[in-house]
Order: C-alpha cells, then sequence, then structure tokens
C-alpha cells in the first residue's frame, strides 16, 4: 500500500490574500498557478505517493490539477478547512492506501528528496509525522497513518494542537524540522526572502 496526498486550494484570485500589498491582484494569482503546479508535479515524481488529490472550489485551480494528473473533489461555497480536508480523506479512505499526506500549495522550496525523507519517518503505524512552519506554530506538512487516527485541526497555532491529537490517539509522533518544509509564503517577509533565495540560485 502507498500513500495519498490530499492539497487544499483556496481560490486562486483569493491565495496569499496578505502579499497583496506587495504584489498586484495579477502576480499574486500566478503565484498561486506556480505554486500549485510546483506541488503536484513534485508529489507525482515520488514512488511512494499513489495519488495526488486536490480539494478546491475554484475551477481553474481544479482544472490545473487534472491537467497535471491529480484527481480532484471540487467543493461548492466556502467550505471550512477541516471539513474538507475529512471529505478528501474519506474519498481517498476506498481505495488500498496506507496513509495520508496532507501538504499546502504554498512551501515553494520543496523536493522530491524532501518529502521522501518526510514519509520515510511514517514505517510501523499508527504514526503521525508533522513538519512545523518556521515559527513553530503551523501545521506545514501532516502526514497520518493510518488516514483517520486524528482528527484535522488546522489553524491558527495548530502544530500543537496536531501534535496533542498523535499522542492522545496512542500513534508514534515524528515531529521533523526540513528547511523546504518550513518555509511558507504566507507575509511579505516570506515573499522577500524567497525572492532573494530564487536570484541566487
Amino acid at each position: 500500500m502507498t500513500f495519498w496526498a490530499i492539497i487544499p486550494v483556496k481560490p486562486l484570485r483569493l491565495g496569499k490574500s496578505r502579499l497583496a500589498g506587495s504584489i498586484s491582484d495579477i502576480e499574486r494569482i500566478d503565484l498561486n498557478k506556480k505554486l500549485l503546479v510546483h506541488t503536484i508535479t513534485t508529489l507525482t515524481g515520488i514512488s511512494e505517493i499513489e495519488q495526488v488529490l486536490v480539494i478546491s472550489r475554484d475551477s481553474d485551480a481544479i482544472s490545473i490539477a487534472r491537467e497535471l494528473g491529480a484527481k480532484t473533489v471540487q467543493e461548492n461555497g466556502s467550505p471550512q478547512l477541516n471539513s474538507a480536508l475529512t471529505r478528501a480523506t474519506i474519498f481517498a479512505q476506498l481505495h488500498s492506501i496506507k496513509g495520508v499526506l496532507i501538504l499546502p500549495a504554498d512551501l515553494p522550496l520543496i523536493t522530491n528528496g524532501d518529502i521522501c525523507s518526510f514519509i520515510n519517518k511514517a514505517s510501523d503505524p499508527p504514526v503521525v509525522v508533522i513538519a512545523p512552519d518556521r515559527r513553530g506554530e503551523g501545521t506545514n506538512a501532516l502526514l497520518i497513518s493510518p488516514a483517520g487516527i486524528i482528527d484535522y485541526d488546522f489553524g491558527p497555532n495548530s502544530f500543537k494542537r496536531h501534535c496533542e491529537r498523535a499522542i492522545s490517539a496512542g500513534a508514534r509522533l515524528e515531529v521533523i524540522n526540513i528547511p523546504s518544509l518550513a518555509f511558507d509564503l504566507d507575509i511579505p517577509e516570506d515573499l522577500t526572502l524567497f525572492q532573494e533565495l530564487d536570484q541566487t540560485k
């Protein structure tokens, strides 16, 4: 059995709204598209990931995902993130999967190798593998094996809550600090740092 990766995607015109003062709306939409493409293509190149599943209410994001070979679940209205992820997980569980990897589409530095290192920590389930953000507050990657052993609790300071849920469920907790997984584009300072890193390549 292998893993499914689930990518929740906000409407492309709304994503990264806190960057609105730093770049134009067109640039922000283009950035969101590039981030989504990068995330999907990175995940589809990993043998341990059988399927990538994008869940969104944005038809453009859904079209991009399908063009790249991902499965999709199109939401209606304004779904809450945690309940949307729960629905996507239930869909994934209809297949023979070892677990699910929840990964947002705003990690511009992720590589196949780093994701593989993250997944490799999921041996000997039940296990919950978590990568916090650079501030140690948010959850930037979450792998749950078997799927469904903890409820999702994304939102401010979710890292601590996910750790607590894993311990309460009796799962082995693995906290992984990988720079590419810790770096998300959230605020203008993040964008500036990313642009500086991109120029040094």
